[in-house]
């Protein structure tokens, strides 16, 4: 695969037929993808905790009157225990790898201390995990009619409701994800 047919800093929308729990009716941000593999943030899972939960556990104070209701969403199965910060450019964080000219992930724990002080990014999603791929497994997979990739769109991972996003990620592909079947179309 050459670089130009990469995915990075694209979406992958899982079809109706991956019954896959942990990628049902998923969208993933692709952060990274390369010739060694993929790494991808889940964007529509809610872990079923905030910001506020986060700062608790990392002792970290917090002034800011918005951030502790943030939900967290978890970001897929590897590494669980570990967060990512999907967020705007700007200021400059300890563990950050660029995704695109707009968008950064970054993994320090000063960025998680900004945002308790209303000092974070404009814009940012925080997971717990992420999703992973070995090396040719997520092109063998969209083979298989498992993911649709799309363009990134910065509205559906910073403001579309959660419940809307998988379907939100299809719009512009004019795509209704509620009418595709679960089969691919082979001979």
């Amino acid at each position: 695969m050459n670089k130009a047919t990469y995915l990075n800093n694209q979406f992958i929308i899982a079809m109706p037929g991956l019954a896959d729990p942990d990628f049902f009716h998923s969208v993933t941000y692709l952060c990274q993808h390369n010739e060694e593999g993929a790494l991808g943030i889940v964007i529509n899972r809610e872990a079923g905790m905030t910001m506020g939960d986060i700062f608790m556990q990392m002792n970290i104070p917090v002034t800011s009157s918005t951030a502790s209701d943030v939900q967290v969403f978890a970001g897929g199965p590897v590494q669980q225990e570990r967060g990512f910060v999907i967020h705007t450019v700007g200021t400059k964080w300890d563990i950050t790898m660029p995704i695109s000219d707009s968008i950064a992930l970054t993994t320090s724990r000063d960025i998680i201390e900004a945002i308790a002080l209303d000092k974070g990014p404009e814009h940012y999603l925080v997971a717990l995990g992420y999703a992973g791929w070995g090396e040719g497994q997520l092109e063998q997979e969209i083979l298989a009619n498992a993911w649709l990739n799309t363009a990134f769109n910065r509205g559906v991972l910073f403001d579309t409701p959660v419940d809307q996003r998988w379907q939100g990620a299809a719009q512009p592909l004019g795509i209704n994800m509620h009418q595709l079947t679960t089969h691919a179309g082979h001979c």
